[in-house]
């Protein structure tokens, strides 16, 4: 568990042999937001620490990318814990938590909505994740400016705690966004990325990029 930037919290677990590093974070606000569950093992392993950083507050909301293991695999673990706390995801990961009796209080967002809260506000735009292509969500937190790549800019190795610097239009070029398989996938996802501002990239996968 680190601080990893102004009120962000990262949690980290490995995947051996391959070097991967999945990244978890708790947005401590007055109204705590978890952005990603990590999977099953990452989750028994974090909820601890979150609780610990908690100190009794509740969970107010988990955010979801897209339906995959690490993003998701651990809801159930998560709201055993914290039953109040509301998914956020997007229309199509919402019906696979509930199709497969993961969660049912869920938020559905869209593509370029806010929500807010006490202490945060976040804008989602619209990912094309990894699996089948479904649409997921990237969210952006504009009070702070950190931006959760969930799985672009991803780099391997162990990479918990770890800050690097860049500008933002070279992060972009870095994003990945050319493993989508047609141009116009790629297209509107640049173009998605390009009216962000942001400070800080809170990575899913690889060392975190402040932005310069």
């Amino acid at each position: 568990m680190t601080n990893i930037y102004s009120d962000l919290y990262q949690f980290t677990d490995v995947m051996e042999p391959i070097k991967l590093s999945m990244h978890q974070y708790l947005l401590l606000t007055d109204e705590p937001v978890l952005i990603q569950t990590g999977a099953v093992p990452q989750a028994q392993k974090t909820l601890p620490q979150i609780k610990e950083l908690l100190g009794g507050k509740p969970l107010k909301y988990i955010l979801i990318s897209h339906f995959e293991s690490d993003e998701c695999g651990g809801l159930s673990l998560v709201l055993q814990e914290f039953p109040e706390a509301i998914p956020v995801c997007s229309e199509v990961t919402g019906r696979q938590l509930w199709g497969f009796g993961l969660a049912r209080n869920i938020q559905i967002k869209q593509p370029g909505e806010t929500f807010s809260g006490n202490d945060f506000e976040f804008k989602t735009i619209s990912y094309p994740s990894e699996m089948h292509m479904w649409e997921g969500l990237l969210f952006m937190e504009t009070k702070r400016n950190i931006f959760f790549s969930s799985d672009l800019m991803f780099q391997m190795g162990e990479t918990h705690g770890q800050v690097i610097e860049s500008n933002w239009p070279d992060a972009i070029k870095t994003s990945g966004a050319a493993q989508l398989p047609t141009p116009e996938m790629q297209n509107k996802l640049l173009t998605d990325l390009e009216t962000l501002s942001p400070a800080f990239i809170a990575s899913g996968h690889g060392p975190c990029i402040k932005i310069v």
